[in-house]
């Protein structure tokens, strides 16, 4: 097991990781929508399949609802799906699910050990950023798929998955290294960067790495 943690730290060009301590705050939920709350996980499938909240709806090829473990401690929430997942239905693929892939093993995770999942079910054009009030229509969903999960804690990936999670506009750099709160059951939440701008800012995956420890050892202590 050493070795293999190894071999994914050497894929981000890393050394093994510490733990650290946590500080706390606390963020609200969301307001779950009519009747979300009651759903279980084949009914909120088809009703994330079929929705028709917001204007995504019409340029969708297809929802994105979320991928792996229904039983998962770590829960990890992106933004949006890009143009590939629109394609396949399924959330972290290509050059930046491979990456987001390498950071779980680092901490010894596989990607079906845990729960994948978005801020938005469907793909913004062109890849905007995400409107208030689509991310207010879609946000119900991953509060029930929270709930149904009940993960010890959620890695939120991006500034914009983060602000629409913990309902703040800070900075990413104010956000990270803390550990939030998330809804009535007070699951423990630490941002980190995106695959996708790591990717483009390679100089940043110590930081990245520095999350991961700190979000394993969240975890541990969970």
């Amino acid at each position: 097991m050493k070795a293999l943690r190894r071999e994914y730290l050497q894929a981000l060009d890393l050394q093994p990781w510490v733990l650290r301590g946590a500080a706390v705050a606390a963020v609200p939920a969301a307001v779950a929508a009519p009747g979300d709350s009651d759903l279980d996980w084949p009914a909120l499938r088809a009703r994330v399949a079929g929705c028709t909240r917001c204007g995504l709806s019409a340029t969708r090829t297809q929802t994105v609802f979320g991928v792996g473990n229904a039983q998962a401690q770590w829960l990890i929430v992106g933004e949006a799906p890009g143009a590939e997942e629109d394609r396949q239905g399924e959330p972290f693929v290509g050059r930046a699910g491979q990456l987001l892939n390498s950071m779980l093993r680092a901490v010894g995770l596989a990607r079906d050990e845990v729960f994948i999942a978005n801020v938005l079910k469907c793909r913004p054009p062109g890849n905007r950023d995400p409107t208030p009030t689509e991310a207010g229509s879609c946000l119900p969903y991953l509060e029930r798929q929270i709930a149904l999960i009940r993960p010890k804690i959620i890695l939120v990936v991006g500034r914009i998955a983060a602000h629409n999670l913990l309902k703040s506009d800070a900075p990413l750099a104010t956000l990270r290294q803390r550990t939030h709160v998330f809804g009535a059951g007070k699951v423990p939440v630490v941002v980190t960067y995106h695959p996708a701008y790591l990717l483009r800012s390679p100089t940043e995956k110590r930081k990245a790495w520095d999350d991961l420890k700190y979000a394993r050892g969240v975890a541990a202590h969970g």
